[in-house]
């Protein structure tokens, strides 16, 4: 880890925290190990939200709901997994063999997840002013860039289609297989009883996601592409 720790011009204090950080439970229940990331996971996810909201607040003068939007757009899954495949971080996670056989250090939930747990890592053992720091070294350059492109909600853009064509639009899921660890889902998608799209994924919002991006694609009046 110390390449990294280099490229986030860091000096870890507590390298007990990082190794945790890493860890998956299902790394964890295989090495009988009493901690995994998700504690530090969860702690991260509000001090990712703290740097980035207060960024906002110092550096625009957008209101309340922009400067909501914007963080939301910036600390979204997609987002956390687009700043951790940048960082390298998947080649740092420890998964189960089960886990490992089946793409964890490439799922993009465990991926995203693992960026919340450095930065509560970073948090815990070297202070906010540091992981504030760290963060928006990584993130800022996105946000002014106005770098959104992997951040679509096809949901939302194909609502508000519907909307103002006052239609009425249903998701259903049709197909859900697959062992507990290695969920797929089908959902189809429906406009006025017309199908519209299929999408297939790793979560059924996922699934939903790439339906509406179907979707999308076959009403010429929406560009978003």
């Amino acid at each position: 880890m110390k390449e990294l720790f280099q490229r986030l011009k860091i000096k870890p204090k507590n390298l007990t925290l990082y190794e945790i950080a890493f860890s998956h439970s299902s790394y964890a229940n295989e090495h009988h190990a009493k901690k995994n990331y998700e504690r530090l996971e969860f702690l991260g996810d509000s001090v990712v939200d703290l740097a980035v909201a207060d960024y906002l607040f110092q550096k625009s003068t957008e209101k309340e709901g922009e400067m909501t939007k914007i963080r939301s757009m910036y600390v979204c899954e997609n987002a956390l997994y687009e700043y951790s495949m940048a960082l390298g971080l998947n080649h740092y996670i420890k998964v189960g063999h089960g886990e490992e056989k089946y793409g964890g250090k490439y799922k993009k939930a465990i991926v995203a997840d693992i960026f919340e747990a450095l930065m509560g890592a970073i948090y815990i053992d070297l202070g906010y002013a540091t992981a504030r720091r760290v963060i928006l070294n990584i993130i800022v350059p996105y946000i002014e860039n106005s770098h959104t492109q992997f951040f679509k909600d096809y949901k939302s853009a194909l609502q508000e289609y519907v909307q103002a064509e006052q239609k009425n639009l249903v998701y259903q899921l049709v197909k859900e297989e697959g062992p507990a660890h290695d969920k797929k889902f089908t959902v189809e998608i429906y406009m006025d009883s017309i199908k519209l799209g299929t999408g297939v994924g790793s979560s059924k919002k996922e699934a939903e996601q790439e339906a509406a991006h179907e979707a999308i694609r076959k009403i010429a009046t929406i560009d978003v592409e």
